[in-house]
């Protein structure tokens, strides 16, 4: 039996539950990313998986209470002809995080091993050696004090028709619908073999795979905000926990103080700052 089909795609989660463990979750993403920017923590999460498996939702959720100057988003598309004039690899190169910085990749150098094998952009000795690379690539960046945490969205056959006939119809998402993906979809099985080899090739314990069972938008989300965390968590050279919170001490720089037992006017700012977040996040779940 292949990765894929071990996963459980019934997996799904209710609205209430959803909506309690996304603020829960999102407001210690807002706390870790203020310890990662000051330790320095260089954080880099890729993203993969089916079309329209929910990938760019994923990651806004994942990303819309954080600070703008701590993330970056690079959504890759086809390499331009000056990218096609160096290694596959070069073009990532100089998108890696700077210290306390997190990059998400829609998309990325599995590109190699996934589209340029399926479509014959790459030839068999290519995407063949690729494994080597791309191991040897992300051993460089975590040697390099990088954390990587990868994830591949995975869904039906049946659920990917379902969201392409539901883009089809809707005018607000027939942009995201194009003939390429059309025609992916006829070479599903030639993906999934991709896929198998990819995850059990490049997975490793400085760089895992994580498998998203996706069918449910809100199971997969909620899935990777907690293997952020969950990692986050882990990297931190500190205890942490809920009620952390990270604020400037009178030598300028930052300190970890519990906010139930410390009062002071930079805890009570940086409480301030997240509920005007929290409530901003609430405002515009209600527009959606």
């Amino acid at each position: 039996m292949s990765m894929l089909d071990q996963v459980d795609l019934s997996l799904h989660l209710g609205k209430k539950s959803y909506e309690r463990q996304l603020e829960e979750l999102q407001f210690k993403m807002l706390r870790l990313q203020r310890a990662v920017t000051q330790i320095g923590h260089r954080m880099v999460l890729v993203f993969e998986g089916w079309d329209a498996s929910g990938k760019g939702g994923a990651i806004k959720r994942l990303t819309e209470a954080l600070d703008p100057r701590g993330f970056v988003v690079h959504p890759i598309a086809a390499p331009t002809p000056e990218e096609r004039a160096h290694n596959y690899l070069w073009r990532f190169w100089n998108r890696m995080p700077r210290d306390g910085q997190m990059v998400l990749f829609d998309r990325s150098w599995y590109g190699r091993v996934l589209v340029e094998r399926v479509e014959g952009f790459a030839t068999m000795r290519e995407w063949s050696q690729a494994y080597g690379e791309i191991n040897d690539f992300e051993r460089i960046l975590h040697n390099d004090r990088t954390s990587i945490l990868k994830f591949f969205l995975h869904i039906s056959s049946e659920e990917q028709e379902k969201r392409f006939r539901d883009r089809e119809q809707d005018p607000l998402k027939t942009w995201k619908l194009t003939e390429e993906d059309w025609r992916n979809r006829e070479k599903w099985p030639e993906y999934a073999i991709a896929t198998d080899e990819m995850l059990a090739r490049t997975s490793s314990e400085t760089a895992p795979w994580q498998v998203i069972a996706a069918n449910d938008k809100r199971w997969a989300r909620i899935a990777i905000l907690k293997a952020v965390v969950e990692m986050l968590v882990a990297d931190m050279p500190f205890e942490f926990d809920d009620d952390n919170v990270l604020v400037l001490d009178r030598s300028g720089a930052y300190a970890l103080v519990d906010a139930g037992k410390l009062a002071s006017k930079a805890v009570e700012a940086v409480i301030a700052e997240e509920e005007k977040v929290r409530k901003l996040l609430k405002k515009q779940r209600k527009a959606d």
